[in-house]
């Protein structure tokens, strides 16, 4: 019997292990997101995990199905590359606090595989400050928007 042996169980089987894990890494999607750099080339961010932008308007948008309710959005147009995305105002009332032309700050909402969150269509981003205040204190009472 030879040395080598096709069957990349053996005692000399380390390079066929490798390239064969090599070859497989492939098929896992994260992994390959990752080494193309996906996220980098179509996301709005480009790869940053927060950016800022001017409001264009308010939108509201209706739940995927089984659930309804409206969900209060805004249209955000992009300093750094002048692209106009959806943004989600989480939380109660939080909507009330933003107006268009408002610089506000948007960050990524967090769902699996890094779209859309739960039952909101299309929305992969949400609000996190409003003319450089955090939307949530604003909320809560504990900071005022500043007049522009």
């Amino acid at each position: 019997m030879s040395k080598r042996s096709k069957g990349a169980n053996g005692e000399y089987a380390g390079r066929n292990l490798a390239r064969k894990r090599r070859k497989y890494k492939w098929l896992s999607k994260r992994w390959k997101a990752k080494k193309l750099k996906l996220k980098k080339k179509y996301d709005a961010l480009q790869g940053a995990p927060m950016a800022s932008g001017i409001v264009i308007e308010k939108v509201v948008l209706e739940q995927k199905q089984p659930h309804s309710g409206l969900i209060k959005c805004v249209k955000v147009q992009l300093k750094k590359n002048g692209r106009v995305v959806t943004a989600h105002a989480p939380r109660d009332k939080a909507i009330t606090y933003i107006n268009e032309h408002d610089e506000v700050v948007i960050a990524g909402l967090g769902g699996s595989q890094k779209g859309q969150m739960g039952s909101i269509p299309g929305v992969r981003y949400k609000i996190v400050s409003v003319n450089g205040v955090d939307l949530q204190a604003m909320r809560k009472g504990k900071r005022e928007k500043p007049k522009r």
